[in-house]
């Protein structure tokens, strides 16, 4: 049997690197399988790999004891081919094998396995079922969005040929992103988008000039690994529900073909790199937002076509019973810190940095990543670790939603080895309850603008550790923050009893949309502060689509199972929000000229410390209980030029007016204090109308930005 394993590793680099061809390496059929010529494959490869002279199949189970890779015809459930892997062509857990002279366009391919079946151990193989490639990087059946599935996934070989050119990542610091939190379909399938592509990454593309307006720096794409958004489907009242921001992952190495404007078989992922790569062309970055904290198969009455029938009790935590623990909310748990699976987590998210160039990822439920396989938390969670010093992950950004649906709480604490950022929810709870007036939180607010500092000491956590937020994709939307004082999920068919009730939302005196002149002042008033602490807190500025014009979801706090008018974002909106939208645009341009409020710039040359935090009387930030004024000042060496770059927020969530003054700046200077924005005034952007002494008075719930100039 030599030569089969005739240089088999030199032809496995050879693959990797694209290297191989007929002239370079010699290879031939060793055997003939039900029609077709065969030979050991590259067993280093796992997937489904193209090659000159046909397809390389590789994927691997501890327990099977058998393993047959299956043919279809396109749209067909039964197989027209069945492979039995020799035993032979087995080495360790891992079959291997090269198909001569098929074309990647007459098939597509799933396996069997068969193996014992213990439940109370964990084990469940199934050789009637097929089982998808868990590498593959293409899935059948998905491309129609909202299409039935007939219960089996199928995978396709993909050509990975797309022509970056000299296209170079913008490799943006941290501190310099304004992230923008998007739903590919829901943020351009409302008709009055003014798109062609609605709903898809093409449509996406179409409004890069936006986004690029706006001043966003990074798009948040919610999930875009492929997901069934039939799973789950279900009528209320002649409406479908369905799994619409597909958390529900079906393929961890495919993007979702429900979200491209035409077909791409066998070219899959071509849209969506075109999409990058223009984006990267203007400066903006792409995040995706990773769901490895559980997968579509769900629990023991979920559907069975992956995972469970490779190796049941290795990629999920079970318990003692053979059960499946559900840290995640979703019916099981992957057991992140298994070497197997924490391999398949590296490798897929090296294959979207390299296959697709992806800047960044924000994980779902991070804490599961840190569980053990008791789902215990974990010191030093070696998958957490191995993606914090991976080469090729070096320079990609991992941000961590640090809690999960079990109870683990990790905000400021994730482990993180000055690498991982975390979605501060700390920033969103303190905020929200300071800006709608709430006792005690003064000293909370003061400390989440000036970079939360207590949460994320710089000697341990660097100055990268805080994405700030006041709204996401989950929650409320920001009109609807001071909309409602309650959720209103009716439409999901739970009986409202589904979304989070800790909403630290105000309505200011009505529950839902009003046309009272009053109510609505103060409604845009409150969105204007929110977004302007927002956007002047140090620290990694977030927010969700259409917040920036005044999107609502009707109270709707949990729009997962959406797919219409309450999550599609209404571009009307737009139209007559404008004011608010041209606001938001004009703060994230300050943010970016002042330097200081994003990062240490050097010690400023009148001597005053970088942060700092006021009340009504300069320099006295001994706060109470009863206090409502907030003032932050950042200062520092202007980046370029001579002179300081100083700016100071004053936040008073008092419901009377207050009266406060501004450090008072060296005397016989010739610099002085401006007002660049008046959140109370109808049009709030000022632009420094003219130097500001002496006692200020700063309307009730409003906000003011001042900035040093020098006065000529």
């Amino acid at each position: 049997m030599s030569e089969e394993k005739y240089m088999v590793s030199d032809m496995a680099h050879a693959a990797k690197t694209g290297a191989l061809n007929e002239n370079r390496i010699h290879m031939k059929p060793l055997d003939h399988i039900s029609g077709y010529d065969v030979r050991p494959g590259f067993y280093e490869i796992n997937g489904a790999t193209a090659i000159p002279v046909g397809v390389n199949f590789t994927i691997h189970s501890n327990k099977a004891t058998s393993c047959e890779l299956l043919f279809f015809h396109r749209n067909e459930e039964k197989p027209f081919a069945a492979l039995k892997f020799p035993s032979n062509y087995k080495i360790g857990n891992v079959w291997s094998m090269i198909v001569f002279g098929i074309d990647i366009e007459d098939f597509e391919y799933g396996y069997r396995l068969d193996g014992p079946y213990a439940p109370e151990k964990g084990l469940v193989f199934d050789k009637t079922k097929v089982i998808l490639d868990p590498y593959a990087r293409a899935i059948t059946g998905q491309s129609v969005w909202g299409a039935r599935q007939n219960g089996i996934y199928k995978a396709r070989v993909v050509q990975n040929n797309f022509d970056w050119g000299d296209s170079e990542q913008p490799q943006l610091d941290m501190e310099d992103l304004i992230i923008y939190e998007l739903h590919v379909r829901g943020f351009t399938k409302d008709p009055f988008s003014g798109v062609i592509h609605n709903g898809t990454f093409a449509g996406v593309l179409e409004k890069l000039p936006y986004l690029k307006n706006l001043g966003i720096t990074a798009i948040e794409l919610m999930p875009i690994f492929e997901f069934d958004e039939a799973l789950g489907r279900r009528d209320y009242y002649g409406r479908e529900l369905m799994d619409y921001w597909g958390y529900n992952t079906v393929g961890f190495f495919a993007p979702n073909t429900g979200y491209t404007s035409v077909k791409e078989e066998h070219q899959e992922g071509t849209e969506l790199k075109n999409m990058i790569r223009l984006f990267h062309e203007n400066g903006i970055e792409i995040i995706l937002d990773v769901v490895f904290n559980h997968t579509a198969e769900g629990n023991e009455n979920g559907p069975y076509f992956c995972f469970k029938g490779l190796d049941n009790n290795i990629y999920y935590m079970l318990t003692p019973e053979g059960y499946y623990y559900n840290f995640s909310g979703c019916g099981n748990t992957l057991n992140c810190n298994h070497p197997i699976v924490q391999q398949m987590i590296v490798d897929c998210l090296r294959y979207w940095v390299t296959a697709y160039h992806i800047d960044g990822f924000r994980f779902d439920l991070a804490t599961i990543l840190g569980r053990n396989d008791d789902g215990s938390p974990m010191d030093n969670p070696p998958l957490l670790r191995q993606l914090a010093f991976d080469p090729i992950l070096g320079k990609t950004k991992l941000i961590a939603e640090a809690w999960d649906a079990g109870g683990l709480y990790q905000v400021g604490s994730f482990p993180s080895w000055s690498r991982w950022s975390e979605w501060n929810g700390r920033y969103r709870d303190d905020m929200r309850s300071f800006l709608k007036g709430d006792n005690g939180k003064a000293e909370a607010a003061a400390l989440r603008v000036m970079g939360s500092q207590d949460i994320y000491p710089p000697e341990f956590r660097g100055y990268n550790a805080s994405i700030n937020f006041m709204t996401c994709h989950d929650g409320f939307t920001m009109h609807d923050l001071y909309t409602y004082n309650e959720k209103h999920n009716e439409d999901n068919n739970w009986g409202n009893t589904d979304g989070s009730d800790n909403n630290l939302s105000w309505n200011c005196g009505f529950e839902g949309e009003t046309l009272d002149p009053e109510v609505r002042y103060t409604r845009k008033k409150m969105i204007r502060n929110a977004f302007t602490a927002l956007l002047m807190s140090r620290g990694t500025p977030m927010f969700f689509m259409g917040d920036e014009f005044g999107n609502s979801q009707g109270g709707n706090n949990n729009a997962y199972c959406q797919d219409n008018y309450i999550s599609w974002l209404r571009w009307k909106d737009f139209r007559e929000n404008s004011g608010l939208h041209d606001f938001v645009k004009y703060l994230i341009h300050f943010r970016k000229k002042h330097v200081i409020i994003r990062k240490h710039c050097g010690p400023s040359a009148i001597g005053f410390p970088e942060l700092s935090a006021h009340g009504t009387i300069p320099w006295n930030s001994h706060f109470n209980g009863d206090d409502h004024f907030v003032g932050v000042m950042f200062a520092g060496k202007k980046p370029k030029g001579n002179g300081d770059d100083i700016v100071y927020i004053a936040m008073n969530t008092y419901w009377e007016d207050v009266t406060f003054r501004l450090p008072e700046l060296p005397p016989r200077s010739s610099m002085e204090w401006f007002c660049a924005i008046d959140t109370a005034e109808t049009n709030p952007i000022i632009k420094g109308r003219g130097a500001v002494h002496g006692d200020i008075r700063i309307t009730a719930r409003s906000i003011k930005i001042f900035f040093v100039a020098h006065y000529s």
